[in-house]
C-alpha cells in the first residue's frame, strides 16, 4: 500500500495518467487541448524551487525575500488558526517569464446569462476552458464568437490542482499586497478541503467565503494597522464590486425573460450595459475616484464576463452563515460543507436557501 501511495504522489505518474485520460475521451476533447495542459503543468512541476532554499541564498532581492517569508507565515497561519490542510503546498516558488499562468475563456449565449460549461476528466465541468498560452485561448475564444456567442477570456494568475500536485508560489502573484497573497492562498487551499465537481457556484462561492474570513482573522492577528485599515478597505471595494456587478446581472436575466424580438433585446442589452458602467462611475466617486476595477468595466460587460463575478460570489452569505451558526469554528464548517457536497441537487439547493432566510 505504502508503495502504490508514492507512486500516485510522483508528478510523471499522474501526469501520464492526465494524458491517458485525454486519449480516452477524443470524442469530446481533443488531445491537443489536454496537451498543453499536461505541458503547462510539467512546466511548473520542473520549475519549482524550495523556498525555504531560497531564503538560504545571500543574493536573494530583499522584496522578494520579504514576500517569501510572509508566504511561509500565512501557510502556518492557514495552518493552525483556519484548519486548513497546508502540507507541502506552497512550500516552493516557480518564476514563469509572463504576466499569467493561464488563461481563461468564458462564455454565454447572446441573451442568457448562463455560463456555457466544459467537463473535464478531474474537475468535473465547470465554467471556463483555460490555456497556458494566450493566443491559444484568444483562438478558441474567436471560435466560439463567430459561432455567436458572448465570449469573455482573462488571465488567471493562480489555480488549484486540487490535491494532484503540491501547488507553488508563483511569480504572477508574489508582488500582491500581503492580505491579497494571504487571500489567495486560503482561496485555493479552501478547494482541497471541499471541490464538488460539476458545481462552479458551489466550490468558488465557498472558497471566497475561506478566503474572506481567513483574511479577516488574518488581519485581526497582525500588528500592522496601517496594513489592516487599507486590507479592510480594499476587501469592502471588493464586496460593493461583486454586489453591483451581480445585481445587474439579475436585470440582463430578467430582460432576457421577456418575448422581444432579437434587435430589440441587443439595443436594450446595450442600454443596460451603459447604465452598468454609469453606476460603477457612481461607486467609483464613493470610493475617492479609486480606478482598481477600471480595466475590467472597459470591456464589453457581455454576459460571459458578468458570469465570471457571479459564481465566485453568489452563495459567499450561505456559507458565512453556515459558519456563523458554528461559532466560527472552521473545523465543524467543513464538516458541514462536505455533508452539503454530498447531498442531491435539490436537497443541497433546499438547505443553502434556508440558510440565505436566516436572520
Amino acid at each position: 500500500m505504502k508503495m502504490r501511495n508514492r507512486l500516485l504522489t510522483r508528478p510523471g505518474f499522474r501526469l501520464l495518467l492526465l494524458a491517458m485520460l485525454s486519449v480516452a475521451l477524443l470524442s469530446c476533447e481533443s488531445v491537443r487541448y489536454y496537451s498543453q495542459a499536461a505541458r503547462g503543468q510539467l512546466e511548473i512541476l520542473l520549475g519549482r524551487k524550495g523556498i525555504e532554499a531560497l531564503l538560504r541564498d545571500n543574493e536573494l532581492p530583499a522584496e522578494l525575500r520579504s514576500k517569501l517569508e510572509t508566504v511561509l507565515a500565512i501557510r502556518q497561519f492557514a495552518e493552525t488558526r483556519l484548519a486548513l490542510e497546508v502540507d507541502d503546498n506552497y512550500a516552493t516558488y516557480v518564476d514563469l517569464d509572463r504576466e499569467h499562468v493561464v488563461w481563461n475563456v468564458f462564455a454565454a449565449e447572446e441573451f442568457s446569462t448562463r455560463a456555457m460549461e466544459w467537463c473535464y476528466p478531474i474537475a468535473g465541468c465547470v465554467s471556463y476552458r483555460g490555456y497556458f498560452s494566450e493566443p491559444a485561448a484568444l483562438r478558441y475564444a474567436q471560435g466560439l464568437q463567430a459561432a455567436g456567442f458572448d465570449v469573455y477570456t482573462g488571465g488567471v494568475d493562480a489555480y488549484s490542482t486540487l490535491g494532484w500536485f503540491d501547488d507553488s508560489l508563483l511569480s504572477t502573484v508574489v508582488n500582491r499586497a500581503d492580505y491579497q497573497l494571504a487571500g489567495l492562498i486560503f482561496h485555493e487551499l479552501a478547494h482541497q478541503v471541499v471541490y464538488l465537481p460539476g458545481d462552479t457556484t458551489f466550490n468558488e462561492s465557498f472558497a471566497t467565503a475561506v478566503e474572506r474570513e481567513g483574511v479577516r482573522r488574518w488581519l485581526a492577528n497582525t500588528r500592522q494597522s496601517g496594513l489592516a485599515a487599507a486590507a479592510e478597505q480594499g476587501l469592502q471595494r471588493q464586496q460593493e464590486f461583486a454586489q453591483l456587478v451581480v445585481a445587474w446581472r439579475d436585470r440582463f436575466a430578467e430582460l432576457y425573460q421577456q418575448a422581444l424580438p432579437a434587435e430589440v433585446m441587443r439595443e436594450r442589452k446595450r442600454v443596460l450595459q451603459d447604465e452598468l458602467r454609469a453606476a460603477y462611475r457612481e461607486l467609483q466617486e464613493s470610493w475617492g475616484g479609486y480606478a482598481g476595477y477600471d480595466n475590467w468595466f472597459a470591456q464589453p460587460l457581455n454576459n460571459a464576463q458578468l458570469s465570471t463575478v457571479g459564481s465566485y460570489n453568489d452563495l459567499v452569505p450561505e456559507f458565512a452563515a453556515l459558519l456563523d451558526s458554528h461559532g466560527g469554528d472552521m473545523q465543524a464548517f467543513f464538516a458541514s460543507v462536505r455533508e452539503l457536497a454530498d447531498m442531491p441537487v435539490a436537497e443541497r439547493e433546499a438547505r443553502l436557501l434556508s440558510l440565505s432566510m436566516r436572520d
